[in-house]
């Protein structure tokens, strides 16, 4: 006998929610208007129920492919590196920029500590295709007349301890605090140089990205 959807985890009812809203869109089912509204319902509902309604008229169900593009294309969260990336990741790295710069995006697996240098330079560093093989990574940030941007996803926690003279930081980042999503803290000294702490692509964004992927594959 299935549980009723009342005593289901909250979040794993709202995952399958946003699914189905992308898998009926993506068919031409709903409008996008309508994709948009439900989706900002379904991402603010702390109710399992409400949540389960605003699918109830929608008839296309996730399939196999769906679930095999989505694993391609798009973590609904954060994610962590697999077991065979373990392989390949460190304890720790640096990155020392002195009268220069580099950046860290991309798809790359996170150290469990991030050593930052800037001495005259600066760097971006970028979390949101990043795969994260500890659940608490720290950046530990020296910056001398540099700076630095820090790019997070919205599904992670995120702790700012950094002292300041003549410079500043920050952090408009949300902070989920969840046990179940990776934490991020940083921490350091900023001399006449800043930290920025922002969110470069919202949830909602993604989730719009990856429904009108779905679309224009069908199209």
């Amino acid at each position: 006998m299935p549980v009723e959807t009342a005593d289901r985890p909250l979040e794993q009812v709202r995952e399958e929610v946003i699914d189905q809203l992308v898998m009926n869109y993506g068919h031409g089912k709903i409008s996008l208007e309508a994709f948009e509204r439900r989706l900002d319902k379904a991402m603010a509902s702390q109710d399992p129920v409400s949540l389960k309604q605003l699918t109830e008229d929608l008839d296309l169900m996730v399939d196999q492919n769906y679930v095999d593009i989505k694993k391609r294309e798009m973590s609904m969260k954060t994610g962590y590196a697999s077991q065979g990336e373990f392989d390949t990741r460190k304890e720790e790295e640096q990155m020392i920029h002195i009268f220069g710069g580099g950046d860290r995006t991309g798809m790359w697996n996170v150290p469990k500590v991030l050593n930052i240098l800037n001495v005259f330079g600066g760097g971006d560093i970028d979390f949101t295709e990043a795969r994260f093989a500890y659940p608490t990574v720290k950046i530990k940030i020296h910056s001398i007349f540099g700076g630095c941007n820090i790019y997070v996803p919205e599904d992670v926690n995120v702790q700012v301890n950094v002292f300041s003279i003549f410079g500043g930081v920050s952090n408009s980042a949300p902070s989920s605090v969840s046990a179940d999503v990776p934490t991020i803290i940083i921490e350091g000294m900023c001399l006449f140089s800043g930290v920025d702490v922002k969110v470069r692509r919202t949830f909602k964004e993604r989730v719009t990205r990856f429904a009108d992927s779905i679309k224009n594959m069908l199209s």
